[in-house]
């Protein structure tokens, strides 16, 4: 009886863990759009605005341009009234964690390269943008990036 137990439980946490560890986050590779930027380190500010419109969601702006090599500090103020967050990565990746986000409403990030900030409130981030490129910056939660708060970073 103790053998089959432990063979459910093996059985159970095998067909879990690519759903617990696959949240969407791979910090063991490279990332193509840069690293995590040095706080310490000088950095251009940048403010993002987050808001809801009569038309949906929106960032402002929705298109940033960056030089290679660059490191940014993004200053991200929530003017809605509902939580919104910044996630940048490449388009394939962005629209990926979107699916996921879509079955886990409720995930919180704790990734360099994403802010959750709530209404009225300001968040950071600090990001060093290694290589040329276009990039996506998302808000996840679900139904927001359908309604239009995404926009492009253009890395040259």
């Amino acid at each position: 009886m103790k053998k089959y137990l432990t063979l459910a439980i093996m059985a159970f946490l095998a067909a879990a863990n690519p759903v617990l560890a696959d949240s969407g986050h791979d910090h063991d590779e490279a990332l193509v759009y840069g690293e995590p930027g040095d706080p310490s380190k000088p950095a251009r500010m940048i403010l993002i605005a987050m808001r809801e419109t009569d038309d949906g969601m929106a960032f402002v702006p929705n298109q940033i341009k960056i030089k290679a090599g660059e490191q940014v500090k993004f200053v991200i103020r929530n003017n809605g009234e509902f939580d919104h967050e910044l996630v940048f990565a490449d388009l394939e990746s962005n629209l990926k964690h979107a699916v996921e986000m879509a079955k886990n409403p409720d995930m919180e990030h704790d990734d360099p390269n994403a802010a959750r900030v709530a209404p009225k409130k300001v968040g950071e981030l600090v990001w060093k943008f290694t290589n040329a490129g276009e990039f996506d910056f998302s808000c996840l939660i679900p139904g927001h990036r359908d309604a239009g708060m995404f926009g492009t970073i253009i890395v040259q």
